[in-house]
């Protein structure tokens, strides 16, 4: 099950569409854009502005990957089919998350480039905080994982793809603003804390849970 959504991302145009535009804009706002997240405008050999942007564009990229994990199943009565196969519930949710996640890491391995680019431009070369660009990377693993699981728990409210994606988008913001934003800056500043690791865990299983349950009852009516 796992194979099979990763491999239908990539037999269609979605990742590629997915991962580019989050890319293009990452890469336009670091490097062409004026403002405060321009790496060359700020003078200071940091990729900052790569982790502040990152969690607003997933607030829109993990719904829109996670819209369709069901509704198209659901509406072309596929799911019924899925159901009746020797695999359980659990397992099929799970499968649809690390792919639709898998995804997204996959998008997050070209991010490198900026760092080893701007390291290259220190003065010194190499002159950059190492420890913070991993601590930032491992919470953007991390929030991108939270936000793909919220995701999956708001696919299951509706058949319409539109519905899903806004009830997903607002659902990351709520929660970002919220009570992610404090963990997810805390490991911004390189301090891997035990804590934070393990409150990002805890919300993406309870969605998923909830996801689980929710798709469950749904669909036995």
């Amino acid at each position: 099950m796992y194979r099979k959504e990763l491999r239908y991302y990539f037999s269609t145009p979605i990742a590629y569409i997915v991962i580019g535009l989050y890319q293009l804009a990452i890469s336009l706002f670091l490097w062409v854009i004026p403002g405060q997240w321009n790496i060359i405008d700020s003078g200071y050999a940091q990729v900052d502005g790569l982790f502040q942007l990152s969690p607003w564009l997933f607030m829109l990229l993990c719904p829109a990957l996670t819209m369709r994990l069901l509704s198209e199943e659901r509406q072309s009565g596929i799911w019924d089919l899925i159901r009746t196969k020797p695999v359980s519930l659990t397992k099929i949710m799970v499968s649809k998350y690390l792919a639709a996640w898998t995804l997204v890491l996959i998008g997050l391995l070209p991010c490198f480039v900026h760092y080893f680019v701007v390291a290259y431009m220190a003065e010194p070369m190499g002159n950059l905080d190492s420890g913070a660009f991993l601590g930032s990377f491992i919470g953007l693993i991390l929030l991108s994982g939270t936000f793909m699981a919220v995701g999956l728990l708001c696919a299951t409210v509706s058949k319409s793809q539109i519905v899903c994606f806004i009830c997903g988008a607002l659902s990351c913001f709520v929660l970002y603003w919220t009570i992610l934003q404090d963990h997810y800056s805390a490991l911004s500043r390189g301090v891997l804390d035990l804590r934070d690791v393990c409150f990002f865990a805890t919300i993406a299983v309870i969605a998923i849970i909830g996801a689980i349950f929710t798709i469950d009852k749904l669909t036995r009516k």
